[in-house]
């Protein structure tokens, strides 16, 4: 029997577009290769959004994620929207859909290809089968603490102030994703915070112990200070397998561990929720590369990602593992062919640009 999915895509701005359109082709030949059904509705969000309808995510927007089993975005943001309001800025737009749909699990997955091992810019041996995850709590943490603001003391003056607040369930919860995805992983999981100069990070290490002694002692647990790591993911990425941190070090840690790849163009990430009622895990998943407004419209941007993107989520929403791995091995493959956008262009290799990358990957699903 056919299993139908809703799904919202969300292309958003600049090279979102794009990619996106490469995406949903991978997405039309599982249609017709497995037995999935999907009913795919597309909407703005972002400075698309705001062009159109004055804020960067609607209200329909978000009835419509809601209700979607799962979300596929694209980018937001660029120049053209530098001045409007900081409230109103696109980024509002995945910053809303996170706190609408709770979620809270961002996973980012930092994965060395073979091929691509020379655009990294750190040495061959240290990165070759690199293949780790960072699960970085999304919806707590300094980014959302109260009391925030800016503020004009007495003497003229200016203070700033973010406060970083995480509670026992905020933990608990980001700590589970953690445990269960390492299971299906390499069993390890690494719990990042700073323990030594901040209360937070001290509850984060006591909840996540606790949580580990009770439930998931099966499960290899070690604790790093959030600037070790960094200092760790740079000296030796391979110890680690699953990386557990909050929102502010998750943040830092990813974009540090998605260069060790050689290049953001390439790396998927997925956002997760709370189970519902009716067994749905409310999910999006986007590229991690931005928008790009320099190459926008122009061809040249990297589909691999989004399109990796999608392979989470036929993994993670869908239960696809089968068909998500054929998806990752034909991006895999199209790489070893020597097919190369500007990104990750070097000598030796296939210049390509977007529609031809993403037809290559397809291509390679058909054989």
């Amino acid at each position: 029997m056919t299993k139908e999915k809703k799904i919202l895509t969300l292309a958003g701005d600049g090279i979102g577009p794009e990619v996106m359109e490469q995406a949903l082709h991978i997405l039309d030949w599982v249609q017709e290769n497995s037995n999935l059904s999907f009913v795919v509705e597309k909407d703005l969000v972002g400075g698309a959004s705001i062009d159109a309808n004055g804020v960067p995510l609607t209200e329909e927007v978000i009835a419509k994620a809601k209700a979607a089993d799962a979300v596929l975005f694209g980018s937001v943001g660029g120049p053209k929207w530098d001045k409007v309001g900081f409230d109103k800025r696109p980024e509002v737009g995945i910053i809303g859909l996170r706190k609408e749909l709770g979620l809270f699990a961002n996973l980012r997955s930092a994965i060395v290809f073979d091929s691509l091992i020379g655009a990294s810019t750190v040495k061959p041996e240290i990165i070759q089968g690199l293949d780790l995850m960072i699960v970085r709590e999304s919806t707590g943490g300094v980014y959302f603490g109260e009391p925030r603001g800016i503020e004009t003391l007495p003497d003229g003056t200016r203070k700033g102030v973010n406060t970083e607040v995480y509670t026992s369930v905020e933990i608990e919860r980001i700590a589970r994703v953690a445990f269960e995805l390492a299971r299906q992983r390499q069993n390890r999981v690494c719990s990042v915070e700073k323990c030594n100069v901040m209360e937070s990070g001290l509850l984060w290490k006591e909840v996540v112990t606790e949580l580990h002694q009770k439930e998931y002692s099966d499960v290899q647990l070690s604790h790093m200070l959030a600037d070790n790591c960094a200092m760790q993911l740079v000296r030796n990425p391979k110890q680690f397998d699953t990386i557990l941190t909050g929102n502010l070090f998750g943040d830092i840690l990813s974009d540090l561990a998605a260069m060790l790849t050689g290049s953001l163009g390439m790396l998927p990430s997925a956002t997760l929720g709370a189970r519902q009622a009716n067994g749905v895990i409310p999910a999006l998943y986007e590229p991690i590369h931005g928008s790009a407004p320099d190459i926008a419209g122009q061809g040249k941007a990297n589909p691999l990602a989004q399109i990796l993107s999608l392979a989470m989520m036929l993994r993670y929403s869908f239960d696809e593992q089968a068909i998500s791995e054929k998806i990752v091995h034909a991006c895999e493959a199209v790489l070893n062919q020597g097919l190369r956008t500007p990104d990750i262009m070097s000598d030796g290799m296939k210049l390509v640009g977007t529609e031809e990358m993403g037809r290559a990957v397809l291509a390679e699903l058909k054989k």
